[in-house]
């Protein structure tokens, strides 16, 4: 990474230290309230880092986002509503004015599509020629966006089109996620008139499957890392038998392999997002073996954390269940493991012609 990307990732670590500790993501999450904490990240500028200058962000590219997610999942910052506005940037290129309201003034986004499904597979909404119709499940980040971009299908193929939340006919049901540090909600289009992109859907969705694909890879590298701190800390400090139990050769390889998971996660999901962001010949590949291999890492990893931990790693007052609950959701979220892998296995040559 360059100077500036070390510094930039240095630097919202220690902000979110300082903004952010775990009591006070604690307080959120029992409130409800994401709000003071996502309004510090867009008035402080890291919103905006990662998204072009000329619609209002602060440049650079998807490996700094990737950072970012990484840094945001350490924390276990509530960061629902900054991936799902961040990956609509690219579709708003034709609506300048409404990214740089998302960037610049938080008027947070969000695609209306299911949180457990890639993006570019939606399903569940039609335009009739004059209105949108249909209902989509668990949507990411819906529940604080002030615009919607909604995937539909019309008579002459796949679109995309932009609504207010507020607008008439929407509506909008909160969705309690396991995870509770990102927030989703059922969304209902109910005759609502809508303004359409002139973009091809399909490909603005296709790139932002790959985008999503590495943003929650980086995420779940970012719990895993965290979560692989927090063991080996506890193993130096509990005792058994009158010494720490990190001496023991079991919990040492346990937390070996969890340390080369981790590293090899962070490769993975760097080189993708560089990938991505070149819009090489491989970059789908990339971003499919980062979303595959790097969230079902991450699961491993969380499960190896939590025995190491014993009893106190089962309880809501220990900081593991944050890192654990928000890595098991990576592992699901746009695509398990699974469906990505498929993609793999469809595009590779595993078996000999014939």
């Amino acid at each position: 990474m360059t100077d500036e990307q070390e510094l930039f990732r240095t630097s919202l670590r220690e902000w979110l230290s300082a903004t952010a500790p775990t009591e006070a993501i604690r307080k959120w999450l029992d409130g409800g309230d994401r709000s003071t904490f996502t309004a510090r990240l867009v008035s402080e500028g890291w919103f905006g880092v990662g998204s072009p200058e000329e619609l209002g962000g602060q440049g650079g590219g998807l490996l700094e986002l990737a950072l970012a997610a990484e840094e945001l999942a350490r924390a276990a910052a509530p960061s629902g509503s900054w991936l799902a506005s961040v990956l609509t940037i690219p579709a708003l290129v034709e609506a300048p004015e409404i990214a740089s309201a998302v960037l610049e003034d938080g008027q947070f986004a969000a695609f209306v599509a299911e949180a457990g499904r890639p993006l570019d597979r939606p399903r569940g909404l039609e335009f009739d020629g004059s209105e949108l119709h249909g209902a989509v499940p668990s949507v990411l980040g819906a529940g604080g966006a002030r615009w919607l971009l909604a995937p539909a299908r019309t008579k002459d193929g796949l679109a995309l089109f932009v609504v207010e939340s507020s607008a008439e006919g929407v509506v909008l049901n909160d969705r309690s996620l396991l995870d509770r540090t990102r927030d989703a909600a059922d969304v209902r289009f109910e005759g609502v008139a809508a303004r359409r992109l002139e973009v091809d859907a399909s490909a603005v969705l296709a790139d932002a499957a790959l985008r999503a694909a590495v943003l929650v890879a980086a995420d779940s590298l970012g719990a895993a890392g965290r979560v692989l701190d927090l063991a080996v800390d506890y193993s130096l400090q509990r005792k058994q038998f009158g010494v720490p139990i990190g001496s023991f050769q079991a919990v040492k390889h346990a937390a070996a392999t969890m340390l080369v998971s981790v590293e090899s996660s962070r490769s993975i999901a760097y080189f993708a997002a560089a990938s991505v962001d070149l819009g090489g010949d491989e970059s789908a590949l990339h971003a499919a073996t980062a979303k595959a291999q790097v969230t079902a890492a991450g699961r491993q990893v969380v499960d190896t954390a939590l025995t190491m931990h014993g009893a106190i790693g089962y309880t809501w007052e220990h900081d593991l269940q944050l890192f654990y609950k928000r890595a098991k959701l990576d592992a699901e979220l746009f695509g398990s493991p699974r469906t990505w892998n498929e993609r793999l296995a469809d595009v590779l040559p595993l078996l000999p012609a014939g």
